[in-house]
């Protein structure tokens, strides 16, 4: 008796959580995903599952910069942000590597060079520290040619499970979001430091092209980034009831 008042009880909490993010992105596509998580596969808040959110850049390091001058760390901020709301109703245990404009490296530490190092590991002890969880990192897509756009998954080649991960973040990016976009998700090796030095399951989540003028309008604009944050969150459920 008591497990069914609880699997009503998050029920109801999600049923009230995919109808808020309806009426939040106001978008058709995104109204009827919102539809379809409403019986969310979080029964029990025993089955609350930790997601590392990872505001790429940060402080001093503003990433790359939109054509409109726009730096990506505020952009990462703000998806990161929404992503924790949505996560946090939904049932997820939501921990975010930062929570304003700074960088995480250690106090003492001086020379940018050595912040970046001091910065990314704190990062990484973070996303280690997520047992049984998974690790989002949100960045922002940059390229000498603006005709480019398009989300795409980035996952360690040795990470089964982050590249089920990346999979399922791309699947939901194209069916919600870009539906022209026919990006594959990418392995990569040591030169993304946090999907290389974590055996949780990682994804890297780069939203779009800042160098893309329609993309980058889209991207600064709040609207959109919560679309963003919802598309993320029915990846993260979509990894979720297949593992």
């Amino acid at each position: 008796m008591k497990a069914m008042k609880r699997r009503y009880i998050m029920t109801v909490l999600c049923a009230g959580a995919a109808a808020a993010a309806a009426l939040w992105c106001s978008s058709q596509s995104i109204g009827t995903a919102a539809a379809k998580y409403a019986a969310a596969p979080l029964k029990t808040t025993a089955d609350k599952m930790t997601v590392v959110v990872d505001a790429g850049h940060g402080g001093m390091d503003g990433g790359c910069v939109s054509v409109n001058g726009v730096a990506e760390k505020g952009i990462n901020l703000a998806i990161a942000e929404s992503e924790r709301d949505l996560l946090t109703v939904m049932g997820f245990e939501p921990v975010l590597t930062r929570d304003r404009d700074i960088s995480i490296y250690d106090q003492g530490v001086e020379g940018l060079g050595e912040q970046k190092k001091s910065d990314m590991k704190n990062r990484l002890a973070i996303i280690n520290e997520a047992e049984n969880g998974i690790a989002l990192s949100i960045h922002q897509n940059q390229f000498t040619d603006s005709k480019y756009s398009g989300a795409q998954m980035f996952y360690s080649r040795r990470n089964h499970s982050g590249e089920m991960l990346a999979a399922a973040m791309q699947k939901q990016f194209v069916s919600l979001l870009q539906p022209d976009n026919e990006r594959e998700t990418k392995p990569v090796d040591d030169e993304l430091y946090l999907l290389d030095q974590t055996d949780t399951p990682a994804v890297m989540i780069e939203c779009g092209f800042l160098s893309n003028p329609e993309e980058a309008a889209l991207l600064e604009s709040s609207d959109y980034q919560k679309k963003v944050a919802f598309t993320v969150l029915t990846g993260v459920i979509e990894f979720k009831t297949r593992n």
